[in-house]
């Protein structure tokens, strides 16, 4: 940022995005600072930081010099030069003008300046299509939404030039790897950023040079909501001069912006608070009441503590004279040769009881890999001797490690997987973090040392990570210096071993301490764990598939092919084993450490309560009770009826539950019968009888399903593959892991003749063992369309059909479907969820083992069966190949994994669904994306599925040309339209398609009042116009109705959020109109109405409880606009717009909702 002072102007660059999408506060009073209104701040020396801009340095001149060896004389290098220097910079900017005009191949710092821009972009580099690509180079392995609108910036300097430029832009990472990206998808966000940054500087009224008046700390500037980071050097003044909550250790934002509602604004406030605030959990608040009143009295020199929570020093093990206390010391930015692996851990540092230090020295890859052999050697060898040992450490950061590196170099995963398994590690972190309450800021170790260590107090010249850093690096350069640099090399490296000591011996003497405040307590120390923590272990055909794509070229479609199916092979006990390993660690850790995880609910006590207390329902067995628990969600939790997830209950609890070593919480299986926008109502079952009056402190995770017959289904998969290798089988899951497109016998796909029926089923009935994609969007008939399909190769062919969908429901609307296009209802059968369900249906209810003989019966005639993915993976029930066709619906959301399992029951398969609706969910980490939608994963992250892999329904039956307009370039590419028929549909006095209702408010997370009264506005006024429909035949003919009034049941209100639902449907009904159905997406999924209303009720991504991402996220968007038939309206906060996006993902979702609501 530049102050240009005779001008008053200011000129900002790039960076500045960065800065002021840091901490907006902390950029404008460096503004401030410029005018002379406040002194600038120093900002701290951050060595670690002053290196990563001298490596990223070092690797843009590796890029640059290839290009030089790539182009030669082709590579324009415009002179380094300076903002402030105004004749350089100048000139600078001509031969950039002049480059970009040549027949240059690649310019290197292109310099661009208007009147209030200046910017160098690193590379602009020509395509094939002589278009410029703008390319930056950054140190970081992944892409980061700062560098994209750095990006982005100098794209709209090439328009702004009339310059061609390409439609995409890349990140050349410090990996080695390019990460591209769609500059559309970038663009709409940048100029919002810009125009934020237009807005801050306005408010700064330049044009009072000093005698303005500086930026306050806490004033948000009313409806311009200046957002303060709370930790850099600006903000962290500000908070110690205020005295602010985030003082206090521990304060999350949602807390500090609660607790002010509440009128409690600093550490003193809080400190002397008598009452919890209403909507605060009592517990919670006098926690952080304890950790203020600590602060506040402890002496400069040794904190006092509290043992708040005495229970969780139990978790402690029973000491071993084995017992190590380990450490390690690493430098995040080493690297070797192209530089695409970072980070090493060049000291293994630990003690013994006796403070006997061992260390192991690593100073490149291959020391690093051989290090950490030696030390695993180490602990093995130690523990024949000493089998209760355990290695204690402070923060999660070694065996994470020990973990990555293993991964790394491809060596003693399974030793580091079973020293965790086996509770090998002591984290005394969480302990400290549950049990104590310690007069301080930081729960670092490093100020929890005046608590134990005494006297001993550091005299290294090494005193924080940082510093450690920065010696090695300095060692290590003194050890290419030569022998006369030997000694100092050599000094510095004592002296980066002494303080890795230190480390050790505090970790050690934490541990002593934290076993006296144990004893204080009278607690007894908790003994090993049992090893049997679902443990998994890679099986022998994934390592054989494995084995065959190591033996390809590693970037081939094959070797990706075979590195997918080898992840499918452990997808399921993967999903096990990542859902199992995280659930016991919530079971042993305090929930301040995963509380944040996705599909958590922090309970609140303050607001949960039994509804229906202990009772046993009539035909019912078990005592069963009903709560309501509400609380915080984390971000991205999604909540669903039906769903059994975990309530965890302190321990110990006064119900039967077999605990284990070192767990501090009970887990006890609920059901949800109500989701609730800040939890549940749930049902639980006594045990064996017992009750208990305790409520849960948390909702966690429901377990993954059993996956017994897909597991032994892919296994079968996987046997075929490898016994055709070299070659890969002809079958549709190979086909669609290699994204091959459809075989068929003719050699392609047939014609589009518009009859998409008729050509759907010639494609299926030409298929060679292979698969079919079909992508319906909204109201293009996709289930009319499959259901006449099968009904039409049923009925001609006599196919033995089958139809998988990942619910019950899904499959038994396609089977009713079915029936109505035409196949007899004996001919369609499935086993129901729910047999009461019988006299709802259309098909053939059948047993749960009935499908072999409900096949048998219609082999001649052919069948239509339908099930989940247990079924058809299941051989007993639906033999390997036993069907002429299987069909997935809503494939957009059917894994990969499942697809394989599935496919053994066909050679044909029909991907029927959309991946731009509803997504597929995963919960576990897998190495190949195997977890991804069946059909996204062919579609291979486009909007439109390409011609050659299947058919595009590209006409919407549903909504009127200018709805579609709006979706189809949300979603689609602009390639979904619709069909001409639907512009016959009018309502008097309203323009058809998507109107943006921008209505601001602050504050409002779940629920907005001026939202809902907005909307019982739009109501009114709209209820009672003349309304005209249309008809449609089943031969796609279409025929005005007559004109009437529009009713409450024409319009539907659509909400991401239930308390949304809820307001909305009371404004509704005090106004008269009680009738309009008010829900959330997934209510409305399928269904339609003249008019939509989407109200997303949240003032800003910061208040929405899981945030942006959820709120924005284009599927979700697209169900609910496209629900209207005519017309849409989107009501919404214009600080949604406001919000900064964390991911390019979320760039992406905001670009597309700036679109949408006509902000770019």
């Amino acid at each position: 940022m530049r102050y240009i002072e005779d001008e008053g102007r200011i000129v900002w660059s790039a960076s500045d995005l960065k800065a002021a999408a840091e901490c907006e506060f902390a950029w404008l009073r460096a503004i401030d600072a410029k005018l002379g209104r406040v002194a600038p701040v120093d900002e701290p020396d951050d060595p670690t930081l002053r290196r990563a801009g001298e490596l990223g340095g070092e690797h843009e001149l590796r890029v640059l010099a290839r290009y030089r060896e790539q182009f030669g004389a082709g590579v324009v290098e415009i002179p380094e030069t300076r903002s402030s220097d105004a004749v350089a910079l100048a000139e600078a900017v001509r031969l950039t003008d002049a480059a970009l005009t040549s027949d240059a191949d690649v310019i290197y710092q292109a310099s661009f300046a208007t009147h209030d821009f200046v910017g160098f972009a690193d590379f602009l580099v020509r395509d094939d299509a002589g278009a410029w690509v703008v390319q930056d180079t950054k140190l970081a392995r992944h892409a980061r939404v700062t560098a994209l609108m750095q990006l982005a910036a100098y794209v709209v300097q090439l328009d702004r030039l009339g310059i061609p430029r390409s439609d995409r832009v890349e990140l050349l990472l410090g990996d080695g790897t390019t990460s591209t990206h769609e500059a559309d998808d970038l663009l709409p966000v940048f100029q919002l950023r810009r125009d934020r940054l237009q807005a801050l500087i306005a408010d700064r009224r330049l044009d009072l040079g000093a005698t303005g008046a500086p930026l306050a700390w806490g004033d948000p500037r009313g409806d311009l909501g200046v957002v303060a980071c709370g930790r850099c050097a600006t903000c962290d003044l500000e908070v110690v001069a205020a005295g602010d909550l985030l003082l206090v250790a521990g304060m999350r934002p949602v807390q500090r912006e609660r607790l002010r509602a509440a009128g409690v604004e600093t550490i003193d406030d809080l400190a002397r608070l008598d009452t919890a605030p209403a909507g605060m959990n009592p517990d919670t608040v006098a926690l952080l009441r304890t950790q203020a009143t600590l602060q506040l009295s402890s002496p400069p020199d040794i904190p006092k503590y509290e043992v708040v929570q005495p229970q969780a020093l139990g978790a402690l093990p029973r000491p071993s004279q084995g017992d190590i206390f380990f450490d390690f010391e690493g430098d995040p930015l080493y690297t070797e040769g192209e530089g695409t692996i970072w980070g090493i851990d060049y000291l293994f540092g630990w003690i013994d009881l006796n403070e006997q230090y061992s260390a192991l020295w690593a100073h490149s890859f291959a020391e690093e890999k051989q290090a950490l052999e030696r030390f695993l050697d180490m602990v093995a060898l130690r523990r024949q001797t000493h089998p209760d040992l355990h290695i204690y450490h402070y923060a999660p950061y070694e065996p994470t490690h020990l973990l990555a590196m293993a991964a790394r170099y491809g060596v003693r995963e399974a030793d580091v997987d079973q020293l965790l398994r086996d509770g090998v590690f002591v984290d005394l972190y969480p302990i400290v973090r549950r049990a104590l309450r310690v007069g301080s800021r930081s729960y670092s170790i490093k100020k929890l040392e005046p608590l134990y260590m005494g006297d001993d107090v550091r005299t290294s010249d090494v005193q924080k990570g940082d510093d450690s850093i920065v010696r090695y690096v300095q060692a290590r350069a003194l050890q290419q210096d030569g022998p006369d640099a030997a000694a100092e090399a050599a000094r510095i490296l004592d002296d980066l071993a002494d303080y890795n000591r230190y480390d050790c011996v505090s970790t050690l003497r934490l541990r002593d301490w934290l076993v006296d405040r144990a004893r204080d307590a009278q607690l007894r120390p908790t003994p090993n764990p049992d090893p049997d923590e679902n443990g998994y272990t890679p099986s022998e055909r994934a390592d054989r598939l494995g084995a065959l794509a190591a033996r390809r070229d590693p970037d081939s479609a094959e070797a990706r092919a075979l590195r997918l199916g080898a992840a499918a092979i452990d997808y399921y006990p993967r999903e096990a084993k990542s859902f199992w390993a995280t659930h016991f660690l919530r079971l042993r850790e305090p929930a301040s450490l995963w509380e944040e995880t996705r599909d958590v609910v922090t309970l609140d006590s303050s607001r949960c309560r039994v509804v229906a207390d202990w009772h046993q329902e009539e035909g019912k067995r078990t005592l069963r009770r009903r709560l309501e628990l509400r609380g915080e969600l984390a971000p991205g939790t999604r909540i669903s009826e039906g769903n059994e997830p975990f309530a965890l209950y302190e321990l110990p609890v006064s119900f039967r539950f077999a605990d284990k070593p070192r767990w501090i919480h009970a887990d006890h299986r609920v059901t949800v019968i109500e989701t609730l926008d800040d939890g549940a109502i749930v049902e639980e079952a006594a045990i064996d009888g017992e009750t208990w009056a305790e409520l849960p402190i948390a909702l966690t995770p429901a377990a993954p399903p059993r996956a017994m017959n897909q597991q032994t289904a892919i296994d079968a998969w996987a046997d075929g593959l490898v016994a055709a290798s070299p070659k890969l089988p002809y079958d549709p899951a190979t086909d669609i892991l290699l994204r091959r497109p459809p075989r068929t016998r003719s050699g392609g796909l047939p014609p589009q003749t518009g009859d998409d029926v008729a050509d759907i089923a010639a494609a299926l009935l030409d298929l060679d063992r292979s698969y079919l994609a079909v992508q319906g969007p909204p109201g293009t008939g996709k289930t009319f369309v499959g259901s006449h399909v099968i009904a039409r190769l049923v009925a001609d062919h006599g196919y033995k059909v089958g139809v998988v969908a990942q619910s019950h429901a899904v499959v038994e609307h396609m089977l009713d479907r079915i029936v109505a296009a035409g196949v007899p209802p004996q001919q369609v059968g499935k086993a129901l969820k729910k047999p009461e369900d019988a006299d709802r249906v259309r098909f053939t209810p059948i047993p749960k083992n009935g499908v072999a003989a409900f096949a048998g019966e219609h082999a001649a005639s052919g069948f239509v069966v339908g099930g989940t993915a247990w079924d058809f993976a299941h051989e007993g029930r639906i033999p390997r190949g036993s069907l002429d066709l299987l069909v997935i619906d809503e494939a957009g959301q059917f894994s990969l994994a499942s697809t394989i399992a599935v496919s053994l029951a066909s050679s044909r398969l029909l991907l029927l669904g959309d991946p731009q609706q509803l997504p597929q969910v995963s919960q576990g980490t897998h190495p190949e994306p195997v977890d991804t939608s069946a059909l996204g994963w062919v579609m291979d992250g486009a909007d439109v599925i390409p011609p050659a892999f299947g058919f595009f329904l590209a006409r919407s039956w549903r909504m009127h040309p200018a709805v579609a307009r709006s979706v189809s370039e949300l979603s689609y590419r602009g390639e979904l339209a619709a069909q001409p028929a639907t512009a016959m549909r009018g309502l008097d006095g309203v323009e058809p398609g998507l109107h943006p209702v921008p209505l601001r408010h602050t504050g409002n997370a779940t629920r907005s009042p001026e939202e809902a009264a907005r909307v019982v506005e739009i109501v009114r006024d709209l209820v009672g116009r003349s309304w005209t429909g249309i008809d449609i035949d089943e031969f796609g003919g279409a025929t005005p109705t007559a004109p009437r009034a529009l009713a409450a049941e024409d319009i539907i209100v659509v909400t991401p959020y239930n308390a949304q639902q809820v307001l909305v449907e009371e404004a509704l009904t005090a106004a008269g109109f009680g009738d309009i159905p008010v829900g959330t997406v997934d209510k409305f999924q399928g269904q339609e109405a003249a008019v939509a209303i989407v109200s997303l009720a949240a003032s800003s991504g910061r208040d929405a409880p899981r945030g942006l991402e959820f709120l924005l996220l284009r599927n979700r968007l697209n169900v609910a606009i496209s629900r209207a038939m005519h017309t849409a309206y989107l009501v919404y906060s214009p600080g949604l717009l406001d919000d900064f996006p964390r991911t390019p993902e979320g760039v992406a979702r905001l670009s597309g909702f700036a679109r949408l609501v006509g902000r770019a």
